[in-house]
């Protein structure tokens, strides 16, 4: 209301120093906002198509919105200004600007959402991602939506499973984001690779250093080219539990064929296990030992 008033009061005090009919200067106004509409428009449009690689076709909605608002705001501020009921007009204003408020709340937290991913690119078409705890590639990113292709949902593991999911771009600003892919910053090279881990149960008779050996080989040979390229060599972390010991191998993989990659190392390892006379499987188990003692001169009784 008062931004209102302000302005009533600058653009009157305008049209008495100039000396203008308030037709001419109502028709220089409109002139003046046209041009004002036009540059920033190409502005926007350039800013926009920059952002978007040149994909006109992502254009129109918040080029649309943009439309919008901007005459909206011209016409109220011509409502307001010119009308003789000032009071009644600013309520009018306010109400239109509650219920454009409440009706454009979400799509322009989407627009703004849609602008903060293809400036900042927090992830692009291609990544793997956790958004609002849907896993999945993205394929496409819309000013309302983002589009995945689902890994996982009514499978476990992490294979496609082939349904689209549709992100509202609204809720970036309220979700974590997870990217398996880490982004090239000034520290640090993009990565295209994540460390997995598969968890295998050995006896407590298995020997360490065979054990180990086993697992690592079972690994690099899956991941030959990984290994080369990030020059890091698969490894084991151990820990004891009741009946064994969980051998943890560690290894690079690609986000993804995670699934395959691990589901074929498993099976190597199986095999290797099988010809192996000294590594073994562990499983839950119990041990019982029992003392017998005789009576003076009795028969002694053989357990065996």
């Amino acid at each position: 209301m008062q931004i209102l008033t302000s302005l009533h009061v600058m653009i009157e005090d305008l049209i008495q120093k100039v000396s203008l009919p308030v037709g001419f200067a109502w028709l220089l106004f409109f002139t003046v906002s046209f041009f004002l509409y036009r540059l920033m428009t190409r502005w926007l449009e350039k800013t926009i198509e920059h952002a978007v690689r040149g994909d006109r076709t992502k254009l129109k909605k918040p080029m649309r919105a943009w439309r919008i608002t901007f005459w909206t705001i011209v016409m109220i501020i011509f409502i307001s200004v010119s009308g003789g009921n000032l009071a009644a007009l600013g309520i009018s204003a306010a109400f239109v600007g509650m219920i454009l408020g409440w009706s454009l709340q979400r799509p322009v937290t989407g627009i703004a959402a849609w602008l903060l991913v293809t400036l900042t690119r927090p992830f692009k078409i291609g990544n793997r991602v956790i958004i609002a705890g849907v896993i999945g590639d993205v394929k496409d990113i819309g000013i309302m939506y983002i589009t995945m292709e689902q890994v996982g949902g009514t499978i476990g593991g992490e294979e496609k499973s082939g349904r689209a999911v549709l992100i509202p771009t609204a809720v970036l600003f309220d979700q974590l984001i997870f990217n398996y892919t880490m982004q090239k910053t000034a520290e640090t090279e993009e990565s295209k690779y994540i460390l997995d881990e598969i968890v295998v149960r050995v006896s407590h008779d298995s020997p360490w250093e065979a054990t180990e050996a086993l697992l690592i080989a079972a690994a690099k040979a899956v991941t030959p080219d990984i290994v080369k390229e990030m020059g890091t060599e698969p490894f084991v972390r151990g820990e004891f539990i009741d009946w064994g010991v969980f051998m943890r191998l560690r290894y690079y993989t690609i986000p993804t064929q995670r699934q395959e990659i691990s589901s074929n190392i498993t099976r190597l390892i199986f095999n290797e296990f099988a010809k192996s006379n000294v590594v073994r499987f562990a499983y839950p188990r119990n041990e019982t030992d029992f003392t017998y003692k005789s009576k003076p001169g009795g028969p002694v009784h053989s357990l065996a």
